[in-house]
């Protein structure tokens, strides 16, 4: 069993294909699928069956990729245990979930390229479940996301609570209340949203039937709601991103508390370079913040 088949495996789980494996890790189709029969024969059980035109890996082989995984991001810990040069580099896999990626990242992820030019970091944008797992199973580095979570096999450091605002159009009539959004469509991201739960849980807990329309950009619904067609709850940072070229109304009710925007890294991958940095660049543009340059200091 060799490294580079370890590799191999957790490509074509990923792709789904030995060809766009085989593109992903620059060889030839041939020579991954003769290493993985030779890992299998080695293991004696098949770690991926046919599905299509393409490889669903088997049960076998989801417990042989999660024991890959942890193998592979210990062979990076070891590399950069003992490499010599203190400046960041390599590649850096950071995850965000999009209010956080559009609204609060850009002027972050700017200053970090000028800071560490030999730093390729890689953003992955998504729901905070899939972003939490991808950290888990080492497929990213670290994750923002938001909410009051805590996952097993993770630390996380606070980064700053995001005010939740309700905007509308003038030419709706104005909100007394909060309990007044049921009179109106509210323009929503799908399920899986914090912020949509925020409001979804209220509403439940209030007995109040909302009409809701859903749409996984926050321009689209900042825009719908512009042109009159009903209200939005958004975090504060999207309002600042995109509320300049809009004619809103805003409404800040004291139930709708901020939800808090944590990061999110794996409590077992040690000291990390290029990651260390960019917590500690979090920490500069975000006061609440607790992370540290080269490490990172986990809440409870």
């Amino acid at each position: 069993m060799e490294l580079s088949q370890l590799r191999m495996v957790k490509a074509v789980a990923e792709c789904g294909s030995i060809a766009l494996a085989a593109e992903q890790l620059h060889c030839v189709p041939s020579n991954i699928t003769t290493r993985i029969k030779q890992l299998e024969s080695e293991l004696g059980t098949a770690l991926f069956t046919r599905a299509g035109r393409g490889l669903r890996i088997s049960a076998a082989g989801q417990v042989f990729l999660g024991y890959s995984e942890q193998i592979l991001a210990l062979v990076d810990q070891a590399k950069r245990a003992v490499a010599p040069q203190a400046v960041p580099a390599g590649k850096l896999r950071i995850g965000a979930i999009e209010s956080c990626a559009t609204g609060r990242l850009p002027p972050l992820l700017a200053e970090y390229h000028q800071r560490y030019p030999q730093v390729t970091l890689e953003l992955v944008t998504g729901k905070s479940k899939q972003l939490l797992d991808d950290v888990k199973h080492h497929r990213l580095d670290g994750a923002m996301v938001a909410g009051s979570i805590t996952q097993t096999k993770l630390s996380k450091t606070m980064l700053y609570n995001e005010q939740l605002v309700l905007i509308a159009s003038p030419k709706l009539a104005p909100l007394a209340q909060l309990a007044d959004v049921h009179r109106h469509t509210v323009f929503m991201w799908p399920p899986g949203c914090p912020y949509r739960a925020a409001l979804e849980n209220w509403v439940a807990e209030h007995g109040l039937e909302v009409s809701k329309i859903d749409y996984a950009n926050w321009g689209s619904i900042i825009g719908c709601v512009s042109a009159g067609a009903g209200l939005a709850l958004i975090p504060e940072g999207m309002l600042q991103q995109f509320g300049a070229c809009a004619n809103l109304i805003t409404y800040r009710f004291p139930e709708l508390a901020p939800m808090p925007n944590l990061f999110f890294w794996h409590s077992e991958t040690g000291s990390h370079a290029a990651r260390d940095a960019f917590a500690t660049l979090l920490a500069e543009h975000f006061p609440v913040a607790v992370a540290e340059p080269a490490r990172l200091r986990p809440i409870a």
